[in-house]
């Protein structure tokens, strides 16, 4: 995990990949959706601190969550499926 940069996980979000984390306690996964367009959707569910189901974030502020993740994880896939 040491060596996993911000640039490897932007080649991995641009080539279809998804992002699986952890950040501030919560589980997510990344996609990129269009260009400098990515989707957030949440994972875990903690009912004493709800957070947004999905959320659409600019690649600006995945790079200023990057090094707050945690667990990281990439899988490939050909269907999103962003249906809560």
């Amino acid at each position: 995990m040491e060596d996993y940069t911000f640039e490897k996980m932007w080649v991995n979000l641009r080539d279809g990949y998804q992002i699986y984390y952890t950040y501030v306690g919560n589980r997510y996964v990344l996609f990129k959706t269009a260009e400098n367009c990515y989707t957030q959707k949440l994972l875990s569910d903690h009912k004493k601190n709800p957070q947004p189901k999905m959320l659409m974030l600019t690649l600006k502020r995945v790079k200023e969550m990057f090094p707050d993740m945690e667990d990281i994880e990439y899988k490939v896939t050909n269907d999103v499926n962003i249906n809560t």
